[in-house]
């Protein structure tokens, strides 16, 4: 990243993620470098043995470098991990991302996830029940759990197909936090 990036993206050259639950209460974040932008998003990564929190419990340690896609106006981002780790891609289905500041993303969680493990054949949809006990609990409005739904549906061919950002956009970004 060079000295403008990092000044660009506050004094300390790091962006807070903040996945919310529907209710507003504090899910997923972490602190994460600004790496670039191009016609998927935008992208931010960390580098190996990182961590993040989940609410405000204690911090949870991530083994392996990865990258954070947040495309504009999608109802989903996009986390892409290096190998060893058994999660190559993972999407979580969320509110498009807005962005108060350049230093803070912040979207809402909506449970479902589409992910790919390293050598699988293709996708998964999961956390469906999730989804679906959520969506009475917190009172998802019918256009927002259909916008969720539609993004699962896109997502599931898109990382089967390779297309878009899943045709290997994130390996660039991801040499850059990576050593390896």
């Amino acid at each position: 990243m060079s000295t403008s990036d990092s000044a660009a993206a506050g004094s300390d050259g790091l962006v807070q993620v903040n996945y919310h639950k529907y209710d507003g209460s504090l899910h997923w974040n972490l602190r994460m470098h600004r790496l670039g932008e191009d016609e998927h998003g935008i992208w931010l990564g960390l580098p190996p043995n990182s961590v993040m929190r989940k609410g405000h419990d204690r911090e949870v340690p991530i083994a392996e470098a990865h990258v954070l896609l947040f495309p504009p106006d999608a109802w989903w981002t996009a986390l892409f991990n290096a190998a060893p780790r058994s999660t190559e891609i993972y999407c979580d289905i969320t509110t498009p991302p807005q962005w108060p500041s350049r230093e803070e993303v912040t979207m809402v969680d909506l449970d479902l996830d589409v992910l790919r493990k390293r050598g699988a054949p293709g996708p998964i949809l999961v956390d469906e029940d999730e989804f679906a006990e959520h969506r009475v609990r917190y009172g998802y409005p019918d256009e927002v759990a259909e916008a969720a739904e539609a993004s699962a549906r896109w997502l599931m061919d898109a990382v089967a197909r390779g297309t878009g950002p899943f045709g290997g956009a994130h390996r660039k970004w991801l040499a850059m936090v990576d050593p390896a």
